[in-house]
């Protein structure tokens, strides 16, 4: 008997006449929002995972990214609105290189939702969202969430989500922990992410 076979013998061994067959209880809420999600407590824990948090209103968009990104150029994807990168030096991406994202000094993106509990932001690559090497090459990503795009749980998320679509989830500036539990930020993604919260 190899080591698999023994280890899946012990654990047949240990279920044996246990609860097999027993239902998990599956009754929490499912259902979309209806109305809007608790913003004020997305805010806060979008805040919570280092990410800076701007609440504003649609006409002080693209004030706000102007003043974000200062003198550098950012990645957009081909459908963002124009009215939020106003008088801002942008590079719609046609398919830029890896190379070519990494040379600029940020993204500048929409969202599909943003969950309240955990202070997600998920992605689809939908409009004004863009392929996914967008979000994880330049090192800065200012992301835009429309009020009205915040929800309260996870599942609530996935009730408004298509989950064919490749979705990405965002939960502060991409970081890890080397084997001695030191911070390092920017390995799989952006080191710094702003969140314009609009409405």
């Amino acid at each position: 008997m190899n080591a698999k076979s023994e280890i899946l013998e012990r654990i047949r061994s240990a279920t044996a006449g246990g609860v097999a067959g027993v239902d998990v209880p599956r009754d929490y809420d499912r259902a979309a929002l209806v109305g809007r999600g608790n913003v004020d407590r997305f805010a806060e824990t979008v805040d919570d995972y280092r990410a800076q948090v701007y609440r504003i209103s649609e006409a002080e968009i693209a004030g706000t990214v102007s003043s974000l990104l200062g003198d550098g150029r950012a990645v957009v994807p081909v459908d963002l609105p124009s009215a939020w990168v106003d008088g801002v030096a942008v590079v719609p991406d046609e398919g830029l290189s890896i190379d070519q994202l990494d040379a600029l000094d940020a993204v500048i993106t929409g969202c599909a939702v943003g969950i309240a509990a955990t202070g997600t932001i998920v992605l689809d690559a939908s409009v004004a969202q863009g392929r996914r090497a967008l979000t994880l090459v330049p090192d800065h990503h200012i992301c835009i969430v429309r009020a009205d795009q915040v929800v309260d749980t996870v599942p609530q998320a996935f009730a408004v989500l298509d989950a064919t679509r490749p979705l990405t989830f965002i939960s502060g500036p991409s970081a890890t922990s080397d084997i001695e539990l030191n911070r390092v930020e920017g390995v799989h993604g952006p080191r710094r992410l702003d969140v314009l919260i609009v409405g």
